[in-house]
């Protein structure tokens, strides 16, 4: 009840004002089980796609998104369940990736619809990373449903890092013909398997979102990014630095000359 009213209210004026084009609708299935398998380029993508689809779609999100506590909190929780959020642990990285499977075949069990991004988290900077075959693979195997692979076109310039004000323009949907892996069923263990199930994926959303692919994880490519930013900004302070002292010693240099000259004198 809570999840179509906020697809009311957030879905339709989302669609309204920003107009997402949407190809392959006829790939979801009218009812059963199906794991929607994403590129992920923006905190919207979780949004943008359940505005587009019938059926209810359930995504996992951290914890704390849950249990913030005051008003605020109790408000962003309310948010995030009636978006078809669930909880998810991740104060451990073994631990967080258990609760999702859990959480996913739970979903899948129901017969719902569950939404997963393969690469773990947001691609820094549009490019698509390599998938993390813990979770996707797994579910897949676990439960026999299909995985649908989708591709989320031009979210991430709706509102990049830092911008407050969403820019109106037109993201696209891309969603692919749903893919089978029950020759795999029962190796959801073999991680040989679990890899190339997930590269599989990977593949046909690349196919489906041209993104150029980059054969790393996206959270070591933002971590290299981060590297670089602060040895950037530790590099432009010592060049500062250098160059206040450099000033400094020029300063010198013409005081003691003009000194020694008016000792000449």
């Amino acid at each position: 009840m809570l999840y179509g009213a906020m697809k009311v209210s957030i879905g339709g004026p989302l669609k309204l004002a920003f107009r997402p084009w949407v190809e392959g609708l006829e790939n979801v299935p009218a009812e059963g089980a199906a794991i929607l398998a994403s590129n992920h380029l923006s905190f919207s993508d979780s949004f943008f796609l359940p505005a587009v689809l019938d059926r209810k779609v359930t995504f996992i999100a951290k914890a704390e998104y849950f249990t913030t506590p005051g008003v605020k909190g109790r408000l962003t929780a309310a948010f995030f369940k009636g978006v078809g959020q669930l909880p998810v642990d991740r104060s451990g990285a073994r631990g967080a990736g258990e609760a999702a499977i859990r959480s996913g075949v739970e979903v899948l069990e129901r017969g719902e619809l569950f939404g997963i991004y393969p690469e773990g988290t947001r691609s820094p900077d549009g490019r698509l990373y390599r998938g993390k075959p813990g979770g996707l693979a797994r579910v897949a195997l676990a439960t026999g449903a299909p995985v649908i692979p989708v591709a989320m076109i031009d979210t991430e310039k709706i509102q990049p890092p830092g911008k407050v004000v969403p820019k109106l323009m037109r993201p696209g949907i891309r969603i692919g013909k749903p893919l089978d892996f029950s020759r795999y069923q029962g190796m959801e263990h073999d991680r040989f398997v679990l890899r190339a199930v997930t590269d599989e994926v990977m593949y046909e959303i690349m196919k489906l979102s041209g993104q150029e692919y980059v054969d790393m994880y996206a959270a070591a490519a933002k971590r290299q990014i981060a590297e670089a930013a602060k040895a950037g900004k530790e590099a432009e302070k010592a060049e500062q630095k250098a160059a206040k002292a450099a000033l400094a010693q020029a300063e010198k240099d013409k005081t003691d000359r003009a000194d020694k000259d008016t000792s000449a004198s």
